[in-house]
């Protein structure tokens, strides 16, 4: 391929127009880039959030946009999506901590923000596809796995539905993250040498313990053995998930002494209970229960693979509408989103409901 469209694009509209999120980072900007190359009529818009409390990023992140919208030459828009968020994904994300769930900020953002509001204001504006820099693929009105298999995001786009993804590219989707920088630094955008994000959506360089701490009032407690006695103190039980193994303290706790992992909470006594066994002992298969589904394109019961953590080995398992039976037994956090796959097909999936050994 010659060098020249690296540096001259094609800007015909032939393929229609297209809104492009562009958060500041490379994975965006080599998006609309890519996109402008192809002939599409791109305008790149940064979706400003920032939460009162927390670091705000929005104002390097916007420069940053803009300047990648100046340098391809496209228009540029902002809109401002901070209060949407703190009521429909931040508080409703506490309010299931504090219930004792394990809630997935990230895939709520996606409904509710990015393939919610943003997406409805792009197509009232105009736009006749959204674009966002999401390691994923759409092939035949389907949800697909991202080439790259260690930045695959389709785990977090399980809830947005299909109608959406119809008119949703993902213009990386078929690249992997060294492929997306080579290109950056080709199309010369004077992001390319930025590093990615880290932390939750919006949210800055915070991890998601940082913020329980920083919302929940948490009390301490008893860490429980699986005979039930006591073994160690637990800063509260919110704060923990199914199959952690870290931020509790055990009496017997030395250098050489073996992994314990959370097989147990119950937030009305404020306990924990722990175990060095990661998968339960005795059982077959893990039963679970699915509310709030979101299934795309045609998808049959039957045989599938099922993860509940993002890039968690797959499991197998069987579908049976709303129900999931994993194959193999595991301890599953209750408010966590379970996705289900057959073959790099993301089928969907929903959040869990209810979780059961047998």
């Amino acid at each position: 391929m010659k060098a020249t469209w690296l540096t001259k694009h094609d800007t015909s509209t032939n393929k229609g127009r297209v809104f492009v999120g562009l958060s500041g980072g490379v994975d965006s900007a080599v998006s609309a880039a890519l996109l402008q190359k192809e002939g599409y009529d791109v305008t790149g818009v940064f979706i400003r959030i920032a939460l009162q409390g927390y670091p705000c990023t929005a104002g390097e992140d916007k420069l940053d946009a803009m300047r990648v919208a100046a340098h391809l030459r496209i228009p540029f828009k902002e809109i401002d999506l901070s209060e949407v968020y703190a009521k429909r994904v931040f508080a409703e994300s506490i309010k299931e901590f504090e219930r004792g769930r394990t809630p997935n900020p990230d895939a709520l953002c996606n409904r509710e923000i990015k393939f919610g509001l943003f997406f409805d204001w792009c197509m009232e504006q105009g736009a006749r596809y959204v674009a966002t820099g999401h390691y994923a693929q759409i092939k035949n009105g389907e949800l697909h796995m991202g080439a790259d298999a260690e930045k695959d995001q389709s785990y977090f786009l399980w809830a947005v539905p299909g109608a959406v993804l119809s008119k949703t590219l993902f213009p990386i989707g078929h690249l992997r993250k060294p492929e997306v920088r080579v290109r950056a630094q080709k199309f010369g955008l004077p992001n390319a040498e930025r590093k990615d994000s880290q932390g939750l959506c919006f949210l800055g360089p915070i991890s998601i313990d940082d913020m329980l701490h920083r919302e929940l009032a948490l009390v301490e407690g008893d860490v429980l053995g699986e005979a039930g006695e006591v073994v160690g103190r637990h800063e509260g039980t919110p704060a923990y998930t199914l199959g952690q193994r870290h931020g509790f303290t055990l009496f017997t706790q030395g250098p050489h002494a073996p992994a314990y992992y959370v097989i147990a909470k119950d937030a009305e006594f404020n306990t924990i209970t722990v175990s060095t066994e990661r998968f339960p002992r005795n059982s077959a298969e893990a039963r679970v229960s699915l509310a709030e589904c979101n299934w795309i394109g045609e998808v049959k019961d039957g045989l599938c693979m099922a993860r509940y953590r993002y890039r968690q080995q797959l499991i197998p398992a069987h579908r049976e509408g709303d129900l999931v039976v994993l194959e193999e037994p595991h301890y599953v956090p209750l408010g966590q989103s379970l996705v289900l796959y057959r073959g790099n097909r993301c089928l969907g999936g929903g959040v869990v409901d209810k979780s059961s050994l047998s």
